[in-house]
Order: structure tokens, then C-alpha cells, then sequence
């Protein structure tokens, strides 16, 4: 009987998808599909997992790295003339609820970021009227802000520069919202000035692992104690 070139019937009823999946395992290029497939999958599990504590390990060298900058007495002169550099250190933030100190560097371009958290370069200084703002990230380059959402009103952070430690409350509820609350990464309302006040605000990505929105926390200044500079060398 001649072969015949006429495609065959389709089948009332499909096969199951298990059945299928082994007729293509039971070829050769079958075979060599799922290999590679397995061995991709394989390697995005790596650099998945890999990659957060890379950029943990590069934010503990950058920090190891901005301290010792920052405790050269020169700093002192810079930050009192307001001269601090994109990228360098400008203040140790401490939130004892959390376990977290951090170098704050000056800017929150990629690049000084890295560092785990930066300041908003337009906003005022430690200690001073206005808003400060502080921008960290929440699951890589240290990760300072992982557990923002766990801070509630009366919770406390510090931030410490050359000439003092100011001491910052977490206020309670305000303008019809929470405190930590969530808003689009375009509302920079957030960073908005209210010169009669002292404000500190902590933004970071929400949810975890995602930069489709922004977590806000907000503090009031509630003490400033001034560093004697022979204190601190001692």
C-alpha cells in the first residue's frame, strides 16, 4: 500500500496534555528542549538569589568605605558650608525599633544610592526647618528600609551629623491618611515644605521587590543634642 500524503484525521477527542508532554520528552529534540530549558530556569534561580546579596555585600563596602570619609575632620568644614557632594556621607540615620544605622549619603541619583539610602538634595538639612526627606531602598544595597511598614506613630530615628543628633517621632495619623501610607512614585507632594515645622520623611518602593509605588513615613523633630567635637574624637 502507497503511502498517502493526506494529513490524518484530528481526533474526536484531544489527547491529555501528560500525554503529549511524554511523546515530545520521547523525541530527541524533545529531549534537548527541556534540558535547556531546565538549565535556564536553573541559572535565573541563581542570579535571582544571587543578586540581592551582591548588592548587600557591595552597600557594606560602600558603607565601609563612606565612614571613613566621614569621620575625616574636614566633613565638618563641608557640611558647615553646605558643600557636601553628591555621593558622600551626610548623616548616620538610626531607627532603634528596626535595628537599622545607615550612612545617608548627600542625593538620590542611582549612583548614591547604591550607598542603601540617600538625601533629597533640594530638601533642608538634619535638624533644620522643613521637610528633610531620605530615600533607601527596601530589598537590596542593605535593604535599610526592608521593614519601614513595621514603624508606627511615637516610633523614633535619629540622624546624626557632624554637629549634633537630632532625635525625630513618628507622628500619627494626618490628612485623612495613615502614617506610613502609599502613594504613586509621581507624587513628589510628599516632599512639599512647611517652614513652621521640622519634618523628617522616609520614602522607599512598594510593594517589596517592586517600584510601582512609593512608602511614605513621617516624623516631627522632637530634640537636637549639640556634639562636642573632642567628645566625639575621644
Amino acid at each position: 500500500m502507497q503511502p498517502s500524503f493526506v494529513a490524518p484525521p484530528v481526533p474526536e477527542r484531544s489527547r491529555p496534555l501528560g500525554a503529549l508532554a511524554g511523546d515530545a520528552l520521547r523525541r530527541p529534540g524533545g529531549r534537548r528542549a527541556v534540558s535547556v530549558l531546565s538549565v535556564v530556569l536553573f541559572l535565573a534561580g541563581v542570579v535571582m538569589f544571587a543578586y540581592p546579596v551582591g548588592t548587600d555585600l557591595y552597600s557594606q563596602y560602600q558603607q565601609g568605605q563612606l565612614q571613613q570619609a566621614f569621620d575625616d575632620p574636614e566633613v565638618r568644614a563641608a557640611y558647615a558650608e553646605r558643600r557636601i557632594p553628591v555621593g558622600d556621607g551626610l548623616t548616620t540615620l538610626r531607627i532603634p525599633k528596626l535595628d537599622v544605622e545607615v550612612l545617608v549619603v548627600e542625593g538620590t541619583t542611582p549612583a548614591a544610592l547604591r550607598a542603601g539610602a540617600g538625601h533629597y538634595e533640594t530638601t533642608p538639612l538634619p535638624g533644620e526647618p522643613g521637610n528633610v526627606a531620605i530615600a533607601g531602598h527596601r530589598t537590596t544595597y542593605g535593604r535599610p528600609f526592608n521593614r519601614m511598614d513595621e514603624l508606627t506613630e511615637g516610633d523614633v530615628v535619629e540622624l546624626e551629623t557632624p554637629f549634633a543628633v537630632h532625635t525625630y517621632r513618628a507622628v500619627g495619623d494626618f490628612d485623612g491618611h495613615g502614617n506610613p501610607w502609599v502613594v504613586p512614585p509621581t507624587d513628589f507632594s510628599v516632599l512639599a515644605q512647611d517652614g513652621a515645622k521640622s519634618l523628617l520623611t522616609l520614602t522607599t518602593c512598594h510593594p517589596k521587590g517592586s517600584a510601582r509605588q512609593r512608602l511614605i513615613m513621617r516624623f516631627e523633630l522632637v530634640k537636637s543634642e549639640t556634639i562636642v567635637p573632642e567628645a566625639k574624637k575621644s
